[in-house]
């Protein structure tokens, strides 16, 4: 069999053959185009530990400049014709830097994603990912911050300009919560990064506070939360728990 006789699969849609046979990583690299949206079954067949790591493995492509030959138009016609079946639904930053979709090397229909400046949550955020999970089917739930974030540099400076006053003053607890021992200013990157960190984790947290329908959904194990950190100099994502 030639590479171009095995199955079009997208980096969600793999089979149980293809991951039983070690090829999950880098499958995908050895097709001319992968164009099959991700389907229902395809996505049963994956748990949360698994979503993730097809994630890690997507990342460490973007960051070797080794992504995935995408049609895009074909996928959105795959996806509208079968539906959508997101595996998983992002929480992060509106950075033109980050795009998740971009550095984990993702297709369209893989993921819902919703972008804020800070990656806050909210009741809408939350109603969207509640939504997300319990009607959509998605297995993870991934809030993810970046490097040199300038919302965190907002929060930590106190900054007011109207709307954006308030949306900072949701990340004040995680300036307030971080332990550094350095300068703790706007100008201090590393003191920035452990804000951004922690800013993540308290919104991994807030989750269960806001949702008992994702409470609901982890405590069954339906549902995993995660968190990341994204490197805007190396284009690596750091994932924890």
């Amino acid at each position: 069999m030639t590479k171009y006789q095995l199955p079009r699969r997208r980096f969600l849609g793999l089979s149980a053959t293809a991951t039983a046979c070690g090829l999950t990583g880098g499958l995908g690299l050895s097709l001319p185009a992968l164009a099959d949206a991700l389907t229902a079954e395809q996505r049963a067949k994956l748990s949360p530990d698994q979503i993730l790591d097809l994630m890690r493995k997507g990342n460490a492509r973007f960051a070797r400049g080794e992504r995935k030959n995408r049609d895009y138009i074909r996928e959105q016609k795959a996806s509208y014709a079968g539906g959508q079946h997101p595996a998983a639904v992002l929480l992060s930053c509106i950075d033109s830097r980050a795009p998740a979709e971009v550095i984990m090397d993702l297709g369209l229909g893989d993921i819902f994603n919703a972008r804020v400046a800070g990656n806050i949550l909210n009741e809408d955020i939350a109603g969207s990912i509640e939504f997300a999970c319990k009607v959509a089917g998605a297995k993870v739930i991934l809030v993810m911050g970046h490097t040199s974030c300038g919302a965190i540099k907002g929060a930590i400076d106190g900054a007011q300009l109207g709307n954006l006053t308030g949306l900072l003053a949701k990340i004040r607890p995680a300036v307030e919560a971080t332990a550094y021992s350095g300068t703790r200013t706007s100008k201090d990157d590393k003191f920035v990064d452990a804000v951004a960190r922690k800013n993540v984790e308290l919104t991994m947290a807030k989750f269960r506070e806001m949702s008992p329908v994702v409470t609901e959904l982890v405590e069954a194990k339906k549902v995993r939360i995660a968190g990341a950190m994204y490197d805007i100099a190396t284009a690596k994502v750091d994932f924890f728990s």
